[in-house]
């Protein structure tokens, strides 16, 4: 099984951009870019601090 994010969803819906949420948890826009197009995961507890910032539950950022 293989897990995608779905972050750039969430962050569209949420209407902050991909560098206001690498500003809020203190990571590069290219980092945060990364894992908006899959193409690397954040640690747990990165996507945690992801999950609070954007006052969501983990799973809603999570495709299986």
């Amino acid at each position: 099984m293989s897990l995608r994010l779905r972050l750039d969803e969430v962050l569209r819906d949420k209407n902050i951009s991909q560098i206001e949420l690498a500003r809020k948890i203190h990571k590069s826009k290219v980092t945060v870019n990364y894992w908006c197009t899959n193409k690397n995961m954040p640690s747990l507890i990165t996507l945690s601090e992801i999950a609070r910032v954007l006052e969501v539950k983990i799973s809603d950022l999570i495709i299986e």
